[in-house]
């Protein structure tokens, strides 16, 4: 067992550990949002139901000894097809389709070694049933989840911030060549205590009392393993959505995913449905306030709780998948229907969910989904419930009624303003005469559900077959977990004027205060970020708002430089089209886009760019690509406006990119960077590469439009720029100089960041 346990862990840490790695390759190439990874993941999924399928072939119809030539053969084909790292030939063009053009990138570079290592686990369990008849392969499983979770744990604490990708590739090209000597000692092991027997007739010789599996149990090895991929997808994004595309926030919910696999299939004491229903209702209710406060609910709490509501969603499923495993005779089977589950999961949240939703809703449905699966596994598992266990469940569910009516209530009422006087009053008169009165109208109305529960217990010594009462009650849940995450969207979408969603993320247009032309403004949302605000009444929409007003770092550097006239400005990130307020009779202005959206959107509704005196011209794609490509542009200016939002492009950061900048700026121009950013210090990033190329720096911090000029401006936003040039006059001046911040306290610690080294976990605030 010691040969087969040590192939499938390794097998198993480098199946996951080539995950992040091959993230970070591409994720630059495709503007940096969460589809790059949900569409790797994508890719991941569907090599391992290749993989399983594979294993569940080879295992189920040929001789063991042709299994072993086999499987020996395409791990040579494997190493040959070394290494992984992708060719520059597969970066992306303006109007590729960046979904299938990563899945080809992929299949290319990584596919074959990818789908050899998605094979081990089931193939070599199947080998080791052969070798040890009698003992259980199950805890294999267990063990190859535990490589994948160290696997992961290991990738953004040590290899990631320690090594230089080409490093780490090389590292997991040796050990690639470590398992397949390990792998080929296995193979060794079934030729050797191979026998006439085909694997076929081996599958009859199960005992003749174990039934088949059943169509039922069959749809819930693939809805269960479905519902606990979408779930993690859905939750991986939208904890990415606020933050960064990282490897950290990639890893921290797969691992997750991960250890209730490793808890769950090695032993059924573990998993207690009764108990972790319990916990789900608990995160519910914690997954609902978050989706309620948004971005006012700190972003650590954020991850915590739907961390929390992962995990125990993951638990169920696959504490309920291992309820249903079969004897091992139908082993491979049973994982390929797992495989197949999960590459569902992953099919609807990479490619159906951005079709049909114009946000991310996926999480709502994942999670009304999971408790739908519940309820149709205990309405077919008759299980009776002791009076101490309905007692618990009693109380816990009137305080969860109360705890969650309370919070959801006031949107519900909100909502009711817009139904018919009648009904909206006579709510409202309700809800504000139990405030007065000390108490929510939950609190009577769970205190009469559970005196009846309690009353009804203590008339009854026996145990009481809980099983309609326990459906009831999972039925009632998800019918209100379906109404407060519809009013959960009602509130997420009201005042929203347009909403468009694709690979690069959500948009939406906020309207506000169209009854008072002098405050009519319209904002843009990247999810949560703000990347722009215009008023729109004519004599206002010039009007400089959000980062980019007068007194910022950007609008020091545009009135202090010494050439006025005809200038030639490069912009990285169109947003709104704010910048393009500054331009004036005579100037250029060339705008840099990866999201056909935005161009659509900063076109109409909003006018920044028909109201310009600049001469406009925009270029659709990769901001560093279009550079790369393109001859010198002799900019006066080169404003990057990319790193404020929830996808931060960190290719646009590193010694590489800058040298790039250089080629396309005159000898006295100017590099701007937008570093406001809620959850990243960019500041030393921008720094490191200042310094790396030569340029002095000025990192300008401005206050929003509190401050004594501006009072009441409250559509200028807090910002930080760093301003860069050679153009020692300009960094002189004195305006620039006295509004620069001193230097920062804490020493930089933060090492240079170039295409092959980059570390965001480093620079989280």
């Amino acid at each position: 067992m010691p040969a087969f346990a040590l192939t499938i862990f390794t097998g198993a840490f480098l199946l996951f550990q080539v995950q992040p790695l091959a993230g970070k390759y591409i994720l630059p190439w495709f503007g940096g949002g969460p589809g790059v990874w949900t569409t790797c993941m994508l890719f991941f999924q569907l090599l391992l139901l290749g993989g399983y399928a594979y294993a569940h072939a080879v295992s189920r119809y040929l001789k063991p000894r042709t299994q072993a030539i086999l499987h020996v053969v395409l791990l040579a084909a494997a190493l040959a097809s070394l290494p992984i790292t992708p060719s520059d030939a597969w970066k992306p063009a303006a109007g590729d389709d960046p979904a299938w053009r990563i899945l080809a990138l992929l299949t290319a570079s990584l596919g074959l070694p990818y789908l050899v290592l998605s094979a081990t686990g089931p193939l070599l369990q199947a080998w080791f049933r052969r070798t040890s008849p009698g003992t259980s392969p199950y805890r294999l499983y267990a063990l190859s989840n535990v490589g994948s979770l160290l696997a992961l744990i290991s990738y953004p604490f040590y290899f990631e911030t320690n090594f230089t990708r080409l490093a780490q590739a090389q590292f997991w090209s040796w050990g690639l060549g470590f398992y397949a000597a390990c792998c080929g000692f296995c193979a060794w092991r079934i030729w050797k205590n191979a026998d006439a027997v085909t694997p076929s007739a081996a599958s009859a010789e199960a005992p003749a009392d174990i039934p088949p599996p059943t169509a039922y149990q069959r749809a819930l090895w693939i809805c269960l393993p479905a519902v606990a991929s979408t779930l993690l997808l859905a939750g991986t994004n939208k904890m990415c959505l606020d933050v960064a595309s990282i490897p950290f926030l990639w890893v921290l919910p797969l691992a997750l995913y991960l250890l209730s696999f490793i808890i769950s299939f090695d032993s059924p004491r573990w998993y207690s449905r009764f108990w972790f229903t319990l916990l789900l209702g608990a995160a519910l209710i914690g997954v609902c306030l978050a989706l309620f406060e948004g971005p006012d609910m700190p972003i650590v709490q954020q991850v915590v709780i739907y961390s929390a509501a992962l995990w125990v969603g993951s638990m169920i499923c696959h504490g309920e998948l291992y309820r249903l495993k079969p004897h091992p005779t139908h082993l491979t089977e049973f994982y390929l229907f797992i495989a197949a589950g999960g590459a569902l999961g992953g099919l609807f949240v990479a490619l159906i969910a951005p079709a049909v939703f114009n946000n991310y809703y996926e999480l709502h449905f994942s999670l009304a989904l999971l408790v739908a699966l519940l309820l149709v596994i205990s309405a077919q598992d008759h299980a009776a419930l002791s009076p101490r266990r309905w007692r618990v469940l009693a109380v816990l569910l009137a305080v969860g009624a109360v705890y969650g009516a309370d919070q959801t209530m006031t949107p519900v009422v909100a909502w009711l303003r817009t139904k018919p006087p009648a009904l909206f009053s006579t709510v409202e008169y309700f809800w504000t005469s139990t405030q007065h009165a000390g108490l929510h109208w939950p609190v009577w109305l769970a205190a009469g559900l559970l005196a009846a529960l309690v009353a009804l217990l203590r008339r009854r010594a026996q145990p009481l077959n809980g099983h309609r009462a326990t459906c009831g009650l999972l039925g009632l849940g998800l019918v209100g977990l379906m109404v407060v995450l519809g009013v959960q969207i009602h509130e997420t979408s009201r005042g929203s004027l347009l909403s468009a969603r694709n690979f690069y993320g959500v948009l939406s247009v906020q309207e506000y205060g169209p009854e008072d032309p002098s405050t009519h403004y319209r904002l843009l949302l990247h999810g949560r970020i703000t990347h722009g605000v215009q008023f729109v009444a004519p004599e206002r929409a010039r009007t400089l708002t959000s980062y980019f007003g007068a007194r910022s770092g950007l609008g020091l550097a545009l009135r202090t430089f010494p050439r006025q006239q005809n200038q030639r400005i490069g912009l990285l990130g169109l947003g709104v089209g704010t910048v393009a307020a500054y331009g004036k009779p005579g100037d250029y202005l060339r705008i840099y886009e990866i999201d056909p959206a935005v161009k659509q959107l900063a076109e109409k509704p909003f006018s920044y760019l028909a109201r310009s005196d600049a001469q406009i011209e925009l270029v659709m794609g990769d901001g560093r690509l279009s550079l790369e490509r393109e001859p010198p542009q002799n900019f006066d200016f080169l404003i990057m406006d990319a790193f404020s939002s929830d996808a931060v492009p960190v290719h646009l950061l590193t010694r590489e990119a800058f040298a790039i900048y250089l080629r396309h700026l005159k000898p006295d121009g100017v590099i701007i960077v937008n570093i406001s950013n809620r959850y990243l210090d960019l500041r030393p990033v921008v720094e490191n590469a200042a310094r790396a190329i030569g340029f002095r720096y000025h990192t300008i911090e401005c206050e929003d439009g509190s401050d004594d000029e501006d009072e009441g401006a409250w559509w200028l936003y807090g910002s930080t720029f760093v301003v860069l040039s050679q153009n020692r006059a300009f960094m002189d001046n004195y305006a620039l100089r006295n509004a620069a911040s001193s230097t920062p306290s804490v020493p930089n610690t933060i090492p240079l960041w170039t295409d092959d080294y980059t570390s965001m976990f480093r620079v989280l605030k």
